[in-house]
């Protein structure tokens, strides 16, 4: 798990990459550490390694697979900088799920006792920071599109696997996914998920936000976390994405 530095000038809620970037894509990835700021519980929820280090505190594998497909599409990219556990950046302000107690049978004990004032706090320095960064690199360009980069586990507890090595999230705007996912069901070695393994539709969620609100095109890519539990893994989803997405793009005319 990553620990804030005690000096809390060195701490930032949220990293870009590639900000002048030319390309018209945007790369996210909201989960993308397990880091808890030294102001959050004195650094610490309360939980196991083992627990921080698995997918309840962060989506595992995300952040390089997004790393790199900024690299592949010339694309500025932005990660959060803390642990969903310690509020969630894909959530509405007014989600229940923002601030989690329990997840996947464990209990959070930082959480626990967290009010009204200290979810406030979480907010000001560290949600909504992240969320302003984002506003501003979208509206860079008039024509960006926003490709979110998620992982999944295969299995939660006391719940069958999931078949699915890929998924494919969108709500109301599916001129990106159709095609996307027309050429990953083509890949004979994948089990392609369409709107799976969740929905797309979550109201006030970060794609909600930035793109479905400003009519720019979107998808949010779910993969499998032990299929990208290596910088080489990750580095070859990228690759394998980056003309798909390119070739939708086209395809979709947007």
């Amino acid at each position: 798990m990553a620990k804030e530095s005690n000096n809390s000038m060195t701490y930032q809620p949220y990293m870009i990459e590639g900000a002048d970037r030319p390309s018209r894509w945007l790369v996210t990835c909201d989960h993308a550490a397990n880091t808890v700021p030294a102001f959050v519980s004195g650094g610490d929820l309360g939980l196991a390694p083992e627990d921080m280090n698995r997918h309840i505190a962060y989506d595992v594998g995300a952040a390089g697979v997004a790393r790199a497909l900024g690299h592949c599409l010339n694309a500025p990219v932005i990660r959060s900088n803390f642990s969903r556990l310690v509020i969630d950046p894909n959530r509405g302000e007014d989600d229940p799920t923002l601030l989690m107690k329990l997840y996947d049978g464990t209990i959070i004990p930082g959480n626990r006792h967290a009010d009204q004032e200290e979810l406030e706090r979480r907010l000001n320095r560290l949600y909504r920071p992240y969320h302003t960064a984002l506003t501003q690199l979208a509206a860079q360009r008039t024509d960006t599109i926003i490709c979110s980069v998620h992982s999944f586990t295969r299995q939660f507890v006391g719940r069958p696997p999931r078949p699915w090595h890929v998924g494919l999230l969108y709500a109301v705007d599916d001129r990106l996914a159709r095609p996307l996912l027309a050429q990953l069901k083509d890949e004979e070695d994948l089990c392609v998920g369409d709107n799976e393994p969740y929905s797309g539709h979550l109201a006030g969620d970060a794609i909600a936000r930035h793109a479905i609100a400003h009519e720019r095109p979107n998808i949010l890519l779910e993969l499998r976390n032990d299929l990208i539990d290596t910088p080489a893994t990750q580095e070859a989803w990228a690759q394998r994405l980056a003309p798909m997405l390119v070739a939708s793009a086209e395809k979709a005319g947007v």
